[in-house]
């Protein structure tokens, strides 16, 4: 058993002197394992179809990085919540001599061979991949170290705990099976941390296009790439190849841990720890899934909010965008009904305009109307069919659908809202109602209260926004013990009985107990994404001034804006209709993008542009577009203030 195992110690071994041998110009490979040795054909999770088929090792490897589509992660997400990874595979066999050796045990052989081979890759992926660009950013400057933190995800935590931690259990377990033949009991201590995963999954996406857009921006960062990728240690596979084996690792131990529990003799004294260990890893797999649902959630959100204008009292991402589109208004002035468009969120309707000049905004928010109050009904109109009457305490709008069933659609939408909303009202009054001893305000902080249980409620008990395990959580305030959120519980204050200490309070406890409305370093977190005044932008600004906005992008040519760089905010360009204005109408996150001279003919153009996104500036003068390039490509490259070379280039 000894001679086994440090047989196999030594296959991982062996790929780490591949990976550093990579690493060094000149220097010899040794061995060369595969992880194809440890997975068999049949054990394999089926590979991602269409653009995301496993590359050929012959495969060209100059070939640009494939973007990861949203139906891949669909796909994908799908496969962990039905068991399609566990309907594919079946555990191998392996026939031969010594077969009285028992099943369970030979699958905890292959858990920990296909473990060996998975550090080996994560290993690739934090010190050979990550660690080549994080000091080629810093020696060359040619791309941002952020970036490539941000590709990389939370990888560096994951394969410190699969190194240090995961792997070293199994093969002390293995090592000593005939002494303790279980590993139920080690699976279940370490599970709870592959919840870490979810946060790797989440970043997937977005790591695949930042991945995509500087491998064809940057050639310091292709070369460093390709470099390694045709390295005997990257078996000639790509990086966005060794990135989704994270993602389909918990799907495997799962496969293999539920194969074990199957193979384990009825009085075996494993079964129990076995599979409770299968609960948390399939509770890790839905975490995983959960994170990609909400990560899709939150990209079609921010969409919306982008074509919205990002207005401050819109923008909430634990809002759910329900349905969206065209409608007519029936007018009581003008015989013909007017073009108009609706979002219907869980707590909201948005009655908005198509905007003429669509700068930074494809729609104009005219009414907001509350779900919570709001009534759908049919009308009755012969002049205009399809008609539908939506009140609410905001406005009562009578609309047109283009048809019989799209008026259906609309109204069944609004009334499923409207239910939603009144069944979180009833679970809302309920909690308040039978708290028990509820605290009288002048017994608040001098005796500990008595909490509401998390699953009393499904919502905040301050501001009724719904909790979910991702973005809104539930946390308790110690002065009064109602569940809120974090926003409403943001706030500390000294408690008398607990000595005086300060502990975590809701919004309407702080202000009685403090006597303040608003804690100081609190005010600027509740400011809109754009409210930052241009007047006092243009008092401490790194550069500032009008800027002819040239082209699509900005909607009719030729329209002037002013163009803020704040000193407090230096990564990033507001543009104002009007220098007085305090709010902008557009914000443009300036880092990492190229600042290129415009076409020629025009020596005062110049453009940003960044992945398919070109911004096109015109300044009045040559000297002050130059001016402007400089700034924006010190902002672009992540250049703050405190750095050498602080300047003021305002006009």
């Amino acid at each position: 058993m000894e001679g086994a195992s440090m047989e196999k110690l030594a296959s991982v071994s062996n790929l780490v002197t591949v990976f550093e041998n990579s690493r060094t110009p000149g220097a010899a490979p040794e061995a060369h394992v595969l992880e194809a040795k440890h997975h068999s054909p049949e054990c394999r999770p089926p590979p991602p179809t269409g653009p995301h088929e496993k590359p050929q090792v012959g495969e060209a490897l100059g070939s640009e990085p494939r973007t990861v589509s949203r139906r891949y992660l669909s796909s994908l997400k799908n496969k962990l919540s039905s068991g399609a990874w566990r309907k594919s595979c079946q555990p191998r066999s392996q026939p031969g001599p010594g077969m009285q050796e028992p099943e369970e045990k030979r699958i905890v052989q292959e858990l920990l061979e296909t473990e060996q081979a998975y550090v080996a890759r994560l290993y690739l992926l934090d010190q050979v991949f990550f660690q080549e660009l994080l000091k080629e950013a810093r020696s060359s400057k040619a791309f941002p170290e952020d970036v490539v933190r941000l590709i990389f995800s939370n990888i560096s935590s994951i394969y410190q705990f699969h190194a240090q931690f995961f792997l070293p259990e199994l093969q002390r377990r293995l090592d000593d099976w005939s002494a303790t033949p279980r590993i139920g009991d080690v699976i279940q201590k370490l599970a709870p941390f592959l919840k870490m995963y979810s946060e790797y999954v989440k970043n997937f996406e977005r790591a695949a296009e930042l991945l995509a857009t500087w491998t064809d921006k940057s050639p310091h960062f292709q070369e460093v790439l390709t470099r390694i990728q045709s390295s005997e240690a990257s078996g000639s596979l790509t990086l966005q190849h060794h990135m989704l084996e994270p993602v389909q690792r918990i799907p495997r131990y799962e496969l293999l841990l539920k194969e074990y529990v199957q193979k384990l003799p009825a009085e075996a004294s494993d079964r129990a720890d076995a599979q409770k260990a299968l609960d948390m890893i399939f509770s890790a797999a839905q975490h995983s899934n959960a994170a990609i649902t909400e990560m899709e959630r939150l990209q079609d959100l921010w969409e919306v909010y982008q074509r919205l204008g990002l207005e401050d009292d819109i923008v909430d991402p634990s809002n759910t965008l329900l349905r969206e589109g065209p409608v007519l208004k029936i007018s009581f002035r003008r015989s013909d009904p007017m073009e108009r468009y609706l979002f219907l969120f869980n707590n909201m309707l948005l009655y908005c305009v198509p905007r003429v000049i669509q700068v930074g905004a494809h729609f104009q928010v005219r009414t907001r109307i509350d779900v919570a109050g709001m009534k759908v009904r049919e009308l009755t109109d012969a002049e205009f069919p399809h008609a539908f009457l939506v009140s609410g305490k905001q406005r009562t709008l009578e609309l047109q659908a283009r048809s019989q069933e799209e008026m259906i659609s609309w109204m069944q939408a609004c009334q499923a809202a409207i239910d939603q909303i009144e069944k979180r009202n009833e679970t809302f009054k309920a909690a308040v109602k039978d708290a028990q001893e509820e605290l009288q305000s002048e017994e608040l902080g001098l005796r500990a209260p008595q909490w509401v249980r998390d699953k009393m409620v499904t919502m905040c008990m301050r501001c009724q926004e719904p909790f979910n395990a991702l973005m809104r959580r539930r946390h308790h305030c110690r002065a009064c013990g109602y569940v809120v959120c974090a926003r409403c519980s943001d706030y500390r204050a000294e408690l008398k009985y607990d000595d005086n200490r300060p502990n975590r309070v809701c919004f309407d406890c702080y202000t009685f107990l403090t006597g303040n409305v608003l804690p100081e370093d609190k005010e600027d977190k509740r400011r809109g994404i754009l409210e930052k005044g241009s007047t006092a932008g243009s008092e401490q600004s790194l550069m500032c001034s009008f800027l002819q906005l040239v082209g699509d992008k900005w909607g009719k040519s030729g329209t002037r804006g002013w163009c803020v760089i704040p000193r407090d905010d230096p990564l990033v360009l507001y543009v104002y209709a009007a220098p007085q204005d305090i709010r902008a109408h557009t914000s443009v996150p300036l880092l990492g993008y190229q600042v290129t001279a415009g076409p020629q003919g025009d020596p005062r153009v110049f453009q940003l542009q960044q992945s398919g996104q070109l911004y096109t500036f015109k300044a009045e003068t040559e000297e002050l577009r130059g001016r402007w390039m400089k700034a924006m490509e010190r902002a672009a490259s992540g250049w703050s203030p405190g750095e050498p070379n602080d300047g003021d280039a305002s006009d």
